[in-house]
């Protein structure tokens, strides 16, 4: 009997709850070996991020595998609010997390640098990797750009980022920004750096994009809530999570955003997401009301673009299953 090899990921993320949500659910995964994992300082603030990810990390036991944590050098055009990215504070108080002090300091390793050795490895050894990104793409496209012969090394990126045929996230009520950029056609993790997911688009067809078109649809139910709260009782991996979206029970905006992405890379994958469409898209690096908009254009590269989940009860049941475990 044979098994068949696990698929390489690096993991790039920008520290909000539900990325390390998304980090207990991925390295859940038997059929996924995490290679690397990026922390982009986006949606969090450097600092505190990388030492509530090394405590998730040490949770979860990435250390003990020698899997790197690193921190991109890439840097963004528009910041996310500080009420959203002071949540990689909050997270690092936890329970699940309290017997943990981090194993970081600055200056930290360079994101980038641990992204061009894995593409070089990759490429070399004829066994690329997948690329998941659940903020900001900068730290891969600025690693292209200075090598553009390491896209060799990466077989699919899956990101989540966009708002397609649905509004965008600027504008909320909890936060302040001013109307005059908070346009409601704009996703945070494409506003950030709308530059970088043009560069995207330039150099890849087929990136399985995860918009909020789809994402919006993974709501963090009461039904959810209550099945993680039972398992909490008996597994640790549950009761990390159950913690964590209790850190945003009363932000009823809050979604499973990254995680749903993250099941893309799931042995359910199939039973949970509609096919996706082959769209060409574009976005709109400048202007005050369009600035981060992601269309459709002609004569661009195809992209795969995910609209609609198959069965949402698959999903739901998927994570819950994944996080049936004591680590």
């Amino acid at each position: 009997m044979t098994t068949s090899k696990p698929t390489p990921v690096i993991f790039n993320h920008s520290a909000a709850i539900d990325d390390f949500v998304s980090t207990a659910v991925l390295s859940s995964m038997p059929n996924i070996e995490i290679k690397g994992i990026v922390v982009t300082n986006a949606d969090c603030i450097a600092t505190p991020a990388m030492d509530t990810s090394s405590k998730v990390h040490q949770f979860l036991g990435l250390d003990k595998k020698g899997i790197p944590l690193t921190l991109s050098m890439s840097r963004g055009w528009n910041a996310f609010p500080w009420a959203y990215r002071k949540d990689c504070i909050t997270m690092g108080t936890i329970e699940s997390l309290y017997p943990y002090k981090s194993h970081v300091e600055p200056p930290y390793r360079s994101g980038e640098e641990m992204i061009e050795e894995l593409l070089l490895e990759a490429m070399i050894m004829s066994d690329p990797v997948v690329v998941l990104a659940t903020g900001p793409i900068t730290a891969i496209t600025d690693v292209l750009k200075k090598r553009p012969e390491l896209i060799k090394g990466i077989k699919d990126v899956i990101w989540m980022g966009g708002a397609i045929f649905v509004k965008g996230n600027l504008y909320d009520k909890t936060v302040s920004i001013p109307r005059e950029i908070a346009n409601d056609k704009a996703e945070w993790n494409a506003f950030w750096d709308p530059f970088a997911v043009n560069e995207m688009f330039n150099r890849f067809s087929g990136v399985h994009m995860f918009p909020l078109d789809i994402t919006d649809k993974a709501k963090i139910t009461d039904k959810f809530k209550t099945a993680l709260a039972s398992q909490a009782k008996t597994f640790n991996l549950s009761q990390f999570v159950s913690e964590a979206y209790g850190l945003v029970k009363d932000e009823p905006f809050y979604e499973m955003w990254n995680t749903l992405a993250t099941c893309f890379l799931g042995t359910s994958a199939s039973t949970i997401f509609a096919d996706p469409e082959e769209i060409s898209l574009t976005i709109d690096e400048w202007g005050n009301d369009t600035q981060g908009w992601i269309h459709q254009m002609e004569n661009r590269n195809p992209q795969s673009v995910y609209f609609n989940m198959k069965n949402s009860d698959a999903f739901y049941a998927y994570v819950l299953e994944q996080l049936k475990m004591n680590v």
